[in-house]
């Protein structure tokens, strides 16, 4: 497939040192590169200026969203290079991966029905922190015709046009919220077996990893209250699930447990959960691998739980969330 056809937009903000890694590998792939900038006080416009990209400035007046910057750099795309029949879609902190674009390209080009493919996300440094290994294993998802993608992503314009692009409201889950859309409309998701894109989580510390689950939660139940009644209940298993397992049950268990110690064991209940979790992972995955990601799964209940009432309470007062950032 002819590269000539392909876009590229970044998104970022105060990338440093991954900025240039991400635009250098955009231009080995296309000329056709355009960095959207979301408030950087680094060197980040200077910078991919240099590199060759072209840059917007996102208008900070207006609440910032990832989904808004792609839309940004998606439209600009669509005004200066109308022929175009393809966009990929990278974070600022991720590296493509040489060989993912035409790869992706001639499987979407042999492929109408489907008009999104993405690869294997992979954590650039998963063994500086328990954090990054977490995101390593999270991101390591069956191959195959999916629901959704992540925010690396090769996706057709036609297709992103006929949903009109990111919904730019939300301030996170927006590339899930996007293929619910793009399936609605008859268009399919697909999953290639091959290495998409390096990614730079830099997350280190435990309150980063507790403010991404946060969003994470705030991300399930926006995205039930936008498609929860739809025919596949969009969102509504999992915002249940954080309800019951980071709320309900341990509210419950520590009222029982005061009245009775022996309503202790019931704490136990979570250990079944991990080991249910853990078998269905370990498809993936070694059995130590997975029992520590199950763990954590189980963990992140509780910030998720926290970013569903925030959620609640954002609707309740009518009032815009800020985006909730862990780095």
């Amino acid at each position: 497939m002819d590269k000539n056809n392909l876009g590229i937009v970044i998104i970022g903000r105060n990338e440093g040192e991954r900025l240039p890694r991400c635009i250098k590998s955009a231009i080995r792939e296309t000329d056709v590169v355009v960095y959207v900038d979301s408030g950087s006080t680094d060197s980040s416009i200077e910078l991919a200026r240099q590199l060759g990209a072209e840059v917007i400035s996102l208008d900070l007046s207006v609440p910032f969203t990832a989904a808004r910057a792609r839309n940004a750099g998606f439209e600009f795309l669509n005004a200066q290079y109308p022929s175009l029949n393809y966009v990929q879609f990278i974070d600022g902190d991720c590296e493509l991966v040489e060989g993912w674009i035409q790869q992706s390209l001639d499987f979407l080009s042999a492929n109408p029905q489907f008009a999104v493919a993405c690869g294997r996300r992979r954590e650039r440094f998963p063994n500086a922190s328990i954090y990054n290994l977490l995101c390593d294993l999270e991101w390591d998802t069956p191959v195959g015709e999916t629901k959704s993608c992540g925010g690396d992503a090769l996706m057709r314009v036609d297709a992103l046009q006929a949903v009109n692009g990111f919904n730019g409201s939300l301030i996170a889950g927006e590339e899930p919220e996007l293929c619910i859309r793009l399936r609605q409309a008859g268009w399919k998701i697909y999953r290639l077996d091959v290495e998409m894109t390096l990614h730079d989580v830099a997350m280190t510390r435990l309150w980063q990893w507790w403010k991404r689950s946060q969003r994470a939660g705030y991300a399930f139940a926006e995205g039930a209250y936008l498609h929860g009644m739809s025919p596949e209940k969009y969102r509504l298993k999992e915002t249940i699930s954080i309800f019951i397992w980071g709320g309900i049950v341990p509210i419950l268990l520590f009222i029982l447990s005061i009245i009775n110690q022996w309503f202790l064991l019931g704490w136990l209940v979570y250990l079944l959960q991990i080991i249910k979790v853990a078998i269905k992972k370990h498809k993936l995955i070694s059995k130590r691998l997975s029992l520590f990601y199950a763990s954590f799964v189980m963990l992140a209940k509780f910030p998720q739980f926290n970013g569903i009432i925030d959620f609640i309470l954002s609707r309740k007062t009518n009032k815009v969330h800020e985006i909730i950032e862990y780095k």
